[in-house]
Formats: C-alpha cells, structure tokens, sequence
C-alpha cells in the first residue's frame, strides 16, 4: 500500500509515524504555510478542566491525553529527544470560590478512570503563587500534577523524522486533488500524478482549498489566533505549572524564561496573518488580570495561528462517503495538541484496515 498524507502538522505528522511504523509505504507533502496551527500554537495537555461536556468528544479529548505517555517513549526509543513536551502539573484558578468548586467537582468526576492525571488537590492562594510567581496574590487553586504542556512545532518535526527514518518521504510542494473514474488522484506543482493507494488529507485550514475542486465543501475554515510570548530575563520559568484560568485564554511558560499568554479565537478573519491592536490588547489584559507580575516582562513576538475550526466542537476524523481512497482528518480546532497525536494513530489504523483503538463513527466526514 501507498499513502499520501497531505498536510504535516501535529494530526498529519502523526498519521504518518503511525503509518510508518505499520511498514507502509508514506509520502508526507506539506506546503509549510506559516500559519498552521501546530507551529504558532502552545499545546497544553490537560482535558480534565475543560468545561465542555459532550462525552464522545470528551472521551476522545482524554484518550488523547492518555495516549502521549507511549507515544514520547516511542519516539525517544527511536533517537527522538527534542520533542518539546514537558509534564509541568496545570493550576486551575478562578475568581469565586463557586467557580472553582465547580471546577473542583467536574474535574473530581473525571479523574477516577484517569490515572495519568496524578493526585490532584486544592492549594491556597500562597502556594499557587508559589508555584507561578507572576500570579495574583489572591487566586487560590487546584493543582493537577498530569498536566502538561507541549511545543508543537517540534513534536510534529520529531514525528516526521522518525517515519522518514523509517522509509517514508516528506516534501514541500503545493498539491491540488481532482477526480479519476471516481477515485481521488494527487497532482504536485508541476501537474505531476503523485501515485498514492489511499490519500489522507490533515491540511488543517487549507483543507478546504484542496477538497473544493473535487466537488466538496469542506465545513472548516481559519481562526485566527493570536498569542503573545513575554520573556523574564533572569528568571527560571521551565518547573512552572500551565495556568489555566476558567476562561478562553491560557498561560504557560518555557524553558527559556518565556511566559506564552493566548489567545484569541477569531472567526471570519480568513488567512489575514496582521497582529492587531485589538488582539493584542485582548490577550495582554487577560494574561495581566491572572498575573500582573508579567507587567514588567517584555514582549518579544506575537505569533499568528490559523486553527481549523469545524462547525462545533467535534472533529472530523475518517472515509469521505462516495470516493474510495480518500481520508479527512480536521476540525480539531482549540484542541489540536491534545487529541492530534491520537487521532493520526486511529486514522493510521482506519488506513490500514484496522478497527481503530477509539470509534470515530462519530466523526465521519459528511457526505
């Protein structure tokens, strides 16, 4: 068998080094748009807190976070060691004592069946300081030791490498689909046919743009994101726990004294990659209510990410109806580094004729 996977971020990295690992034949094209999801975002890797409560797509969020554990052990067996994954423990904080005990009775419901999430437990205001010194003075919280943050830049490049590593080939090249006797057929640049058994498409939102000339209309289309990083020269920051306040935004730091704030969720923007004052704004006043001790750090970039937003929050993982040979993964949106990695290893084994470890009937692409 030969598969084409179109689209290398976390989700098609992963289809791939999945791929890869069954022993078929993989060719990884990827027009390295600036953009994409998985290079401008900051992966936080903690389902339990979410507010969400649709349990397919919850079951699905957690599996995710589950399955991460074997999949950095794999990858560091195989050479793998700049993966940019890091299990920090995530603070969850909130503004009233109601909007935490909330918080503290969904996660508690959860963590039964979910032992990779640790001993979690409320901590005063003094310790959650402690444990992220730019915090407000009176924020009291719940401290799961689980949670973890990920770069996805490099997780997604440790991926590639590895299935190239194991045979398969990745190049930088514009591709467009059209139609032969009912089958999907894969064209580079040149117009060259890029012979493929199976074509998977992970093009996050570009998607759209390379199932549009076969007659479909793709339901996802570009959020931007913005997402601002502040550096603290000086300060040792890689130990501090991702800080999750019960809102849309996030803050969590690197190992190079640099706190990311994120981020805005901006529908109808298109592929607009501006940095906007309204943006900006937004982000910094939500990142300063929760921790005004980041007041004195400096900004050193704001990076512009397109997620793939679906038409709710469940992705679409699976065989497009009525065209042999074609596989869609997208729509992971806001949850990109946390359900992706997984979710190329159950569409690796849809591909592969397997039953997929998670069902994802529920995500079929629509006819």
């Amino acid at each position: 068998m030969r598969v084409v996977v179109i689209g290398a971020g976390i989700l098609g990295s992963s289809v791939a080094y999945h791929l890869a690992q069954k022993g078929i034949e993989v060719e990884i094209i990827d027009e390295a748009h600036q953009g994409k999801a998985t290079l401008a975002g900051a992966g936080i890797v903690c389902p339990w807190a979410t507010k969400a409560t649709d349990p397919q797509w919850y079951a699905l969020y957690a599996a995710g976070a589950a399955s991460y554990a074997g999949l950095i052990d794999g990858l560091i067996e195989r050479g793998e060691d700049d993966l940019g994954y890091r299990r920090v423990g995530a603070l969850i904080v909130a503004e009233t004592a109601e909007e935490l005990d909330a918080a503290d009775q969904r996660i508690q419901s959860r963590i039964g069946n979910a032992p990779e999430a640790g001993y979690v437990r409320r901590v005063t205001a003094q310790e959650a300081k402690r444990l992220f010194p730019p915090l407000r003075e009176d924020l009291a919280g719940i401290y799961i030791p689980g949670g973890a943050r990920v770069n996805g830049r490099l997780l997604a490049a440790a991926m590639t490498r590895a299935a190239v590593a194991m045979g398969a080939v990745l190049r930088h090249d514009h591709v467009t689909l059209d139609l032969q006797d009912g089958r999907p057929r894969c064209l580079d640049s040149s117009g060259r046919t890029i012979t493929a058994d199976e074509i998977i498409v992970t093009a996050g939102a570009w998607a759209s743009q390379i199932l549009r000339p076969i007659g479909l209309e793709h339901p996802v289309a570009p959020q931007r994101g913005q997402i601002i990083h502040i550096q603290l020269p000086g300060v040792e920051t890689k130990s501090w726990p991702v800080l999750l306040p019960m809102t849309s935004h996030y803050l969590l730091a690197f190992d190079d004294s640099r706190v990311v704030v994120g981020a805005t969720r901006e529908d109808n923007t298109g592929f607009d990659y501006r940095v906007t004052a309204g943006g900006q704004a937004e982000v910094l006043n939500a990142g300063l209510r929760f921790a005004p001790g980041l007041a004195s750090g400096t900004i050193i970039e704001t990076r512009i990410g397109f997620r793939p937003a679906g038409e709710s929050i469940k992705p679409i993982l699976g065989r497009v109806p009525g065209i042999e040979g074609l596989i869609v993964g997208n729509a992971l949106g806001a949850s990109g580094l946390s359900i992706g990695p997984y979710a190329g290893r159950l569409l690796a084994q849809l591909c592969a004729g397997e039953t997929p470890d998670t069902t994802i009937e529920p995500y079929a692409p629509a006819a």
